[in-house]
């Protein structure tokens, strides 16, 4: 339709002209976001690739079933195994404690008493804990736990990921709960429903995609942590008998061994790295898989 034609029929002419000052620009942003976004992945990829270039040819099923050699091993052989199993460990104690506690932390701060005093500040210290160093939280841990059991331990290495996992899940919890549309809880008021049972029957099946999304991500963080394992946990180059007892686990190990004048050692370390990466990624395509059904 020509200019004309659409100033005499009185309707506008919407249609996108290539040359046109608002499509260039269009264009040219457009273009500069990909551009952005291809850098912002070079390190990202150039990381995965590097990891899987020396640490993706020494995977096998001895690495999952073996101990990492203690001393200079000449044949290159051992493996990461108990390190993989301390990990899932701790990483269970600090949600089976976080979890509980962050889930009912963001029922009270979203829906049964969000503007109380206590959920202020609730909110704000979970606010100022999400970045809180995460060497401090095992320096916490180590003086409030360690000291008194005397040993370092794997039920001290939960509770310190526990501390930074907390944070996470109550602010997301709270978030998901804020988030049901209010004409949902009125109805079921409506309906005789008491408050606990608008809770359990219908704001948290409603919620519960955006819970476990900021669980899942809570998890992922925690599996890579490494400084409050170093006061708590510390490492292990056994099988794991007691949670009462120093344990091994993923990052420490690639701490430790990385540092080592040993070729075995140090390929253990870019192999465990692999499996630490691909554990996040797992834990993150999740959390993205759960978050979708949200909407």
């Amino acid at each position: 339709m020509s200019d004309a034609t659409a100033i005499r029929s009185g309707v506008p002419d919407l249609t996108r002209k290539p040359g046109e000052r608002r499509a260039l620009t269009d264009k040219a942003f457009t273009t500069f976001l990909w551009v952005m976004a291809v850098i912002a992945s070079v390190p990202l990829f150039s990381v995965l690739y590097m990891l899987i270039a020396k640490g993706g040819g020494k995977i096998s099923l001895s690495l999952f079933t073996e101990l990492p050699p203690a001393g200079f091993a000449l044949d290159g052989s051992g493996g990461i195994g108990n390190a993989i199993i301390g990990t899932l460990v701790m990483v269970g104690i600090a949600s089976l404690i976080s979890i509980p506690v962050g889930v009912l932390g963001g029922l009270v701060l979203g829906l049964i008493a969000p503007d109380s005093i206590l959920a202020k500040t609730t909110r704000f210290i979970a606010k100022m804990l999400t970045g809180f160093p995460s060497i401090l939280a095992g320096v916490f841990v180590y003086a409030a736990l360690v000291i008194v059991m005397k040993t370092y331990s794997a039920v001290a290495g939960g509770i310190g990921l526990s501390v930074l996992m907390l944070p996470t899940i109550i602010l997301t919890a709270e978030q998901a709960v804020r988030m049901v549309p209010q004409r949902m809880k009125d109805a079921a008021i409506g309906m005789g429903c008491t408050p606990t049972q608008t809770i359990w029957k219908v704001v948290l099946p409603t919620a519960i995609p955006g819970i476990l999304t900021g669980i899942m991500l809570a998890v992922a963080g925690a599996a890579g942590e490494s400084a409050p394992l170093l006061f708590t946990a510390l490492f292990s180059y056994y099988w794991m008998s007691s949670l009462f007892e120093p344990t091994a686990s993923l990052s420490i190990l690639i701490f430790n061994f990385s540092s080592m004048p040993f070729e075995a050692q140090i390929e253990l370390a870019w192999t465990a790295s692999l499996i630490l990466v691909l554990i996040v990624l797992i834990f993150n395509i999740l959390s993205r898989i759960v978050g979708r059904k949200r909407v």
